[in-house]
């Protein structure tokens, strides 16, 4: 028996390069911008429905590539109008992604591993292995599942998009910023950098590489303590990314960039949540110019985390502001239907390719 070929990814080429092999092909360049239109500005998910080409070309194709689409496999809606989707990749592999709706902004929440490397104490996708990275035009898929889902719900596009679904954004670093470049790209969803934000748990050599390439999207630190004991107990990825470490790789990366920072702080009942607390995030707060996100939490049953009582939170944050820092309080969304990140996804294992 002849051994099959192996069909190649066509969007993991890039425009020179599909060219390239189309010119091979015995077909006109121009083809091959058709093509690389249907896969990224139309977001295409077969090759048959690519109807200004012809039946031969697109036989051809089916042939050779593959276009491995993202589906989903399941979504939540909670109360508050927050869907929370389980995303199925081509190799049978599950991740999530949730659409957060607002009324001056439709937010897509998207990840970029499957799994997580990183062991954040109150993160469900911290207790799950990571198998892999996301590709760029996964983490893309998602975007473009989240907007379809956003105008067939609400009749509204997305406006924004995080990186906060599961993973470390800066541990898939080149596929994460192929996926803006795409997402961001006249010839592909054309969004505005300043409408996406990567979150990162603090990886310093990363942020720093992000100052180097003077990334034009927005930078979010999920700190939750400014006190290195703390810190280390909460997320152990800080006991070789110190505070300190940290602190010279964002004002590197504003040094080069320009662009300010907002830090995610999460107040736990008895961890993090008093004025001394505070205090010390005033302190790193006057590193570069930033904000902060007080950031309501979304319990898991793996954990033994509980939010700090509301006068607390709001002691807390007046506290912050009084010393002139930038102070929102985001209140935790989907509360009903699993939302933190990684729940859904460790309710449903998911199955091999060929179940």
């Amino acid at each position: 028996m002849e051994n099959q070929e192996i069909k190649q990814d066509i969007r993991a080429l890039s425009l020179p390069s599909l060219k390239e092999a189309f010119v091979s092909m015995g077909e006109k360049p121009f083809r091959a911008q058709q093509v690389y239109e249907w896969l990224w500005k139309k977001s295409a998910r077969s090759f048959e429905s690519m109807s200004n080409l012809s039946k031969e070309l697109r036989a051809q194709l089916e042939q050779h590539y593959v276009i491995n689409a993202v589906s989903i496999q399941s979504y939540q809606k909670s109360k508050d109008r927050t869907i929370k989707n389980g995303f199925r990749l081509a190799d049978g592999n599950l991740v999530e992604g949730v659409l957060i709706p607002n009324t001056d902004r439709m937010t897509a929440c998207v990840s970029s591993q499957v799994g997580c490397s990183l062991t954040c104490k109150f993160c469900a996708t911290g207790y799950m292995d990571r198998k892999r990275n996301l590709n760029a035009d996964e983490i893309y898929d998602q975007v473009v599942l989240l907007n379809e889902q956003s105008t067939s719900f609400y009749d509204r596009p997305l406006t924004n998009i995080v990186y906060m679904g599961m993973g470390e954004p800066l541990l898939n670093y080149a596929n994460v910023l192929q996926s803006i470049d795409r997402i961001t790209a006249e010839d592909g969803l054309n969004m505005s950098y300043k409408r996406i934000t990567v979150s990162t748990a603090g990886i310093a050599k990363m942020i720093r590489k992000l100052g180097e390439d003077e990334v034009k999207f927005n930078l979010a630190l999920s700190l939750h303590a400014a006190n290195d004991a703390k810190r280390n107990e909460i997320m152990p990825i800080n006991e070789s990314n110190t505070l300190e470490a940290l602190a010279d790789a964002l004002k590197y990366y504003y040094e080069k960039t320009q662009n300010p920072v907002t830090y995610e702080y999460i107040i736990f009942s008895g961890v993090n949540d008093e004025i001394e607390d505070a205090r010390e995030l005033v302190e790193f707060c006057a590193h570069i110019p930033c904000k902060v996100n007080i950031i309501e939490y979304n319990p898991i049953a793996l954990a033994d985390f509980i939010n700090a009582k509301e006068d607390k939170v709001e002691s807390f944050a007046d506290y912050l502001r009084r010393n002139g820092v930038i102070t929102n309080i985001r209140r935790s969304r989907g509360k009903d239907i699993d939302a933190a990140c990684g729940q859904l996804a460790i309710k449903e294992r998911a199955p091999k390719a060929n179940d």
